[in-house]
């Protein structure tokens, strides 16, 4: 038994920036209630990375709204357009995958996706299967149901033809690929973030051009960092896995500035809109301390991926480590080779990943971030010896005991 229309719309704008047309949403949920057959929701990802953050859980978990309302959430892991690249926001052309890398990220996309969504209600269709496919007549006949001013219009687009930087053909392609996956899978709506609304309206327009009703189309927020300030990105190290430990989800939002909690209770924790306004008030007029709220956010994400009882874990152990100025009880074990018994610090945070860059590393022990067995590391240049097992840590979070093999 489906919701009625209102209730429908009502959840699926919460949360929600952009919702158009919602007249015809309203028609498409008025005939699926009669008819009794479910909306088909799209949500395409292009697998460019092999890890999923809580940025790319907002609109995953919009997606599995759907799915609760009985509707078919349709999966597209763009294999074949993460070849191509999704030039959104980009002010150069992207670096191509090869087919190898967007199906094993692809791969890995998907095991996580379901981390969220229901996997018995879920149609996961990779869009090698009909672009693959398509010859250049074919390519010829969809490029021209679309002219370059209309792409022009695209404001990544026109700043790079502004800015004479150059623009490749193949990035025109990239919306028009897909748009013919909403053709494909015949999209009643599709799902994404707020720098896709380019590529979602083109996929209206290209169902329409081949005969088909024009999918509906529902942008969600980007989530910022852990800094505050740019979008969540692995590439920034500002991120939060979905693969994340407790203890490391619980930290790492407790690091985030004051400003983000009211966004990261919103779209991170899920908490219920009226909640989420009560601590927003109470943290203006000072009936909130920005700290408690932290927690409670901290605890309701660690929850959602890994159940209340690692949340209260989580904030047990936080406050061990950084109250009492305590270590973790379980610390990870990194082996260098034999031959790397002796290592510059800079080179060890890179190897160890606990740096995403050596540029990244050098910051760190500049800021004083980064100690080995307690002892601060000031020289970039230091070299350590690994015969006898150390403690590394990284910041407040990140500890690892390295040890060189024998």
């Amino acid at each position: 038994m489906f919701a009625t229309v209102n209730e429908q719309m009502d959840a699926f704008k919460t949360g929600s920036i952009e919702l158009l047309p919602e007249e015809e949403l309203a028609r498409k949920i008025e005939k699926s209630i009669k008819t009794q057959k479910p909306l088909n929701i799209k949500l395409g990802a292009d697998p460019s990375r092999p890890d999923l953050h809580l940025g790319h859980a907002v609109v995953l978990h919009k997606l599995h709204q759907f799915q609760e309302f009985g509707h078919n959430a349709v999966l597209i892991i763009g294999d074949f357009t993460g070849m191509i690249g999704d030039p959104s926001g980009k002010s150069k052309t992207r670096t191509q995958l090869t087919r190898e890398e967007t199906e094993e990220n692809g791969k890995s996309y998907l095991e996580q996706a379901t981390i969220i969504l229901d996997s018995n209600r879920l149609s996961v269709r990779w869009n090698t299967e009909w672009l693959s496919k398509l010859n250049f007549f074919d390519i010829i006949h969809l490029s021209s149901k679309y002219t370059v001013a209309q792409l022009l219009e695209r404001d990544d687009f026109s700043k790079r033809y502004k800015a004479h930087q150059p623009i490749s053909l193949h990035e025109f392609m990239y919306p028009l690929a897909q748009a013919y996956d909403s053709y494909a899978v015949n999209s009643d709506l599709e799902l994404g973030g707020s720098d896709q609304k380019f590529n979602l309206l083109v996929g209206r327009e290209i169902q329409k051009a081949y005969g088909q009703e024009p999918q509906c189309i529902l942008t969600m927020p980007l989530l910022e960092g852990t800094d505050g300030i740019e979008k969540m990105s692995k590439s920034l190290d500002n991120y939060i896995a979905l693969t994340d430990t407790p203890r490391d989800i619980f930290g790492k939002v407790m690091s985030i500035p004051d400003n983000m909690i009211v966004r990261y209770l919103q779209y991170a924790a899920l908490a219920d809109t009226s909640f989420v306004k009560q601590v927003e008030n109470g943290l203006v007029d000072g009936s909130v301390h920005p700290r408690n709220a932290k927690v409670d956010t901290a605890k309701r994400i660690v929850a959602l991926y890994h159940g209340e009882e690692a949340g209260d874990n989580a904030l047990l152990e936080f406050e061990r480590i950084f109250k009492n100025k305590e270590i973790p009880d379980e610390i990870d074990l990194f082996e260098l080779e034999a031959n790397l018994s002796e290592i510059n610090i800079v080179d060890l945070l890179a190897l160890t990943k606990l740096a995403p860059s050596k540029k990244e590393a050098r910051r760190l022990i500049d800021q004083g971030g980064v100690s080995i067995d307690g002892e601060k590391i000031s020289d970039p240049m230091l070299k350590i010896s690994f015969v006898e097992q150390k403690l590394l840590k990284v910041g407040k979070r990140k500890f690892l005991n390295i040890i060189a093999k024998q």
